[in-house]
């Protein structure tokens, strides 16, 4: 899964609700491509190499885990969702809306489709007045020029004027920091690692990961499971325990909250499926005395696939361990989950089915799983 990057866009129009059109284009933006991170002003210019309407201009940076080419893929369909028309004309028309890719990070990129950055950047006027509003600092990636400085040494002396109207961004509707725990949970490939992960980036949250690449039990469990079922439940809770222990306690100044991709009572969910009787009544033991002591999540989110998805996840994913699950362990482990659960009265649960969603991919899943939560806790 992608990191997020920092994109900066261009916004124009110059055809009937000009701030209407650019509105749209930035909700569909926020819904599509990722977070709106600055807006600046909207700026008014002549039309800029063709005689046409005056134009309205802005910039904006966007937080977004698309590649460039997906950028620019989904900024076409933005036009065209908007009704800007293209001819095989050469030159420049009218337009309802135009949406540029103007930098991303520091990237240098150059293909038959895309160059980043915009080679217009040094030569617009239009473009380096909004560009400076919202990035005057950031150095330009070829030149190593501030944008500022570029805009005081253009050569453009095109008429500009700062426009009354405004660009509203859409902001982040969720309200997660009103836990400081949330733990995440789900069967084996629901897609909790994903989600914890593009939430403690998106919302400043201290992210607890489970270290079951470090177990060395894990390979050899799924190839013996009789042998290898006790060591590897053990491992596990001593890990969990411990890793729990030393992150809760850890107070994160510069972090909202914690957000963790899994609960310990895992634990006992996976051994009352894999141990045998009186192993798992001697686990059960050592578990409460350990489960007591431990921090509980305010927050208990538990994302549901059906067996069917699950197994495409886990396959896609590709750990050779896994390749031989079975769908009635898979399903043992949600009926596991969902009695724990049902038994739940002072913690907070979430259950949400996402078998037809691909929020790691789409956007508009992972807003709408955002909402549904978002929904719930408010």
């Amino acid at each position: 899964m992608k990191s997020p990057k920092t994109v900066i866009l261009a916004l124009g129009s110059n055809l009937g609700d000009r701030r209407g059109f650019m509105q749209q284009a930035l909700e569909k933006i926020h819904e599509n491509i990722g977070w709106i991170l600055e807006v600046s002003r909207i700026y008014e210019t002549p039309a800029w190499g063709f005689k046409g309407n005056s134009f309205l201009n802005a910039c904006i940076s966007v937080s977004t885990r698309l590649e460039s080419e997906e950028v620019l893929i989904e900024l076409l369909n933005i036009e065209n969702e908007l009704g800007r028309e293209r001819t095989d004309a050469e030159n420049y028309q009218n337009r309802t809306i135009d949406l540029d890719i103007l930098l991303l990070e520091n990237e240098v990129i150059e293909t038959e489709t895309l160059k980043i950055p915009h080679p217009g950047i040094p030569n617009r006027s239009f473009v380096l007045q909004p560009l400076n509003d919202i990035a005057g600092s950031d150095k330009h990636p070829v030149s190593g020029k501030k944008m500022s400085q570029i805009l005081k040494e253009t050569t453009d002396t095109s008429e500009i004027s700062v426009s009354s109207e405004k660009l509203t961004k859409s902001e982040m509707k969720f309200h997660f920091p009103a836990f400081n725990y949330i733990a995440v949970e789900g069967n084996i490939g629901a897609g909790k690692t994903s989600f914890s992960t593009m939430v403690s980036e998106d919302f400043n949250a201290k992210l607890i990961l489970e270290r079951f690449k470090d177990n060395p039990f894990l390979p050899k469990f799924y190839e013996n499971k009789e042998r290898y079922a006790f060591p590897l439940e053990m491992s596990f809770l001593a890990d969990r325990y411990q890793q729990l222990s030393d992150d809760l306690a850890q107070y994160d100044l510069f972090k909202d909250f914690v957000i963790s991709d899994y609960d310990v009572f895992k634990s006992l969910i996976f051994a009352k499926i894999t141990l045998h009787d009186d192993e798992y009544s001697l686990y059960h033991k050592l578990f409460h005395l350990m489960y007591k002591e431990l921090v509980k999540p305010e927050l208990y989110i538990y994302l549901y696939q059906n067996t069917e998805r699950l197994l495409e996840n886990i396959k896609k994913r590709g750990r050779d361990y896994e390749q031989n699950i079975q769908p009635e362990y898979l399903m043992d482990i949600n009926k596991s989950y969902l009695n724990f659960i049902k038994s739940q009265s002072n913690m907070k649960v979430q259950i949400i089915d996402i078998s037809g969603l691909d929020f790691v991919s789409n956007r508009k899943d992972y807003l709408w799983l955002l909402s549904e939560i978002d929904k719930a806790v408010n």
